[in-house]
Order: structure tokens, then sequence, then C-alpha cells
């Protein structure tokens, strides 16, 4: 009896790492799924009635100059762990099935720009816009901030800062705030007002009479 232990003994060992090796590969296997289905939600703005008190609370002041003015200022696209990037995170973050490379780089998903409804499968047709432009923030109020203030403005993930939208729509709307510039989707104008307020409102930043004015006006008829 003691002979047939001793035979049986390996064959037991053998089978419980065989076991254990098929559980720890399932286990990586379901963490790694985990991660590539994880989406985090952008950050929703207030609501209007909440909107309207901010934009009530925000400085209204002649717009300042561009004097000095560069974006190097604002450093953007910083580090946010893992070897990504704010426009990588934002890009997983507001993006459908969102496959990334070994450098975080997204690789393949799916895309529906909220400021002209488009849907794009390619990464390269999207621009993360900062929705309060920087140079705007620069006559704001920004060109008196530190650089490291200006950072966080530049890379904010908690406020509605930062999106993802149709490239060609995001250079059209270069450094313009409300009063001159809006999303091509009018259902988006309400949204797009509560998401600017809650940033300068944030920020302490100030807003002309015109911006204030349109603002006001979008905000009215939510």
């Amino acid at each position: 009896m003691a002979k047939a232990t001793t035979q049986y003994r390996p064959k037991l060992y053998a089978r419980r790492a065989s076991l254990a090796a098929v559980s720890a590969a399932a286990l990586v296997s379901s963490l790694v799924l985990s991660c590539q289905t994880a989406q985090a939600a952008p950050p929703a703005p207030p609501d209007a009635a909440t909107a309207r008190t901010y934009l009530a609370e925000i400085k209204e002041s002649p717009e300042g100059s561009l004097d000095g003015y560069s974006r190097e200022k604002f450093p953007h696209w910083s580090d946010q762990g893992d070897g990504c990037n704010t426009r990588e995170v934002v890009l997983k973050r507001d993006g459908t099935d969102v496959q990334q490379d070994n450098r975080c780089a997204a690789v393949s998903g799916t895309w529906v720009s909220a400021y002209d409804g488009a849907t794009w499968t390619q990464a390269s047709d999207l621009d993360i816009d900062h929705v309060v432009p920087l140079a705007e923030a620069w006559r704001s109020g920004a060109a008196q901030w530190t650089t490291e203030r200006r950072k966080e403005l530049a890379n904010d993930l908690k406020h509605s800062q930062l999106i993802a939208v149709t490239d060609n729509v995001n250079q059209e709307k270069g450094d313009k705030d409300p009063a001159k510039w809006l999303p091509p989707s009018e259902s988006y104008h309400c949204e797009y007002a509560r998401m600017w307020v809650w940033v300068k409102h944030e920020y302490g930043l100030t807003a002309d009479p015109g911006e204030t004015a349109a603002l006001k006006k979008i905000l009215s008829g939510c």
C-alpha cells in the first residue's frame, strides 16, 4: 500500500497544479476583460437651475488681452498613470468598446461626437476639445495664474472641460465663447452652456457681457 501511495502522489500534485493554473488563467482573463470593457462616464455638469445660479456668481468683465499667451503655458496631455496621457484617457472614456495598445493609444472603438452627432471609428478623426478654450481662459483671468493652475485646467477630468469631438468642428470653434460659437447640434446647446458655466465658475474665470447674455438666453430655455 505504501508503494501505491507513492505512485499516486505525483499525479495528485500534478492535477492540483493543473487546476490551479487553469483557475489563475481564468482570473487573469476575467481581469483583462474587465479592464477592456470598463468605461468611465464623463462628468455631468450641474442642472440648468444650478448653472443659472453659477452664472450669476461669475464676475462680468471685458475680455482681457492675449498678450503673452501660448498653449505651452497650459501644459496639457499630462501623464494620468499606467502610461496613459489625458488625451487617451478621454478617448477611452468617451468612446464605446475602445481598445488600446500597449502604449495606451486607442486602436479601435466607436465615438459619437456630441457637438454634431457624427460617428467615428478612428481616433485620428477626433480632437479633445477644451470646452473653455485655453486662449479664452487666458483672457478671462488665467494669465495671472501659476503654470500649475493652468495645467490643472488643461487636463481637468473632474469637471466638464474635456470632450472628444469631431476634429473639424473643434477647429471651427477655435477659441470662441458661446456668444460667437455654439455646437452645430442645437439639442446640445443647453448641455454645452451648463458645461461652460461649470468650468468658469469652478476656476473663478470672468465672462464678458456678450458671453453672459448668450449663456443667460440658452439657460433660460433649458
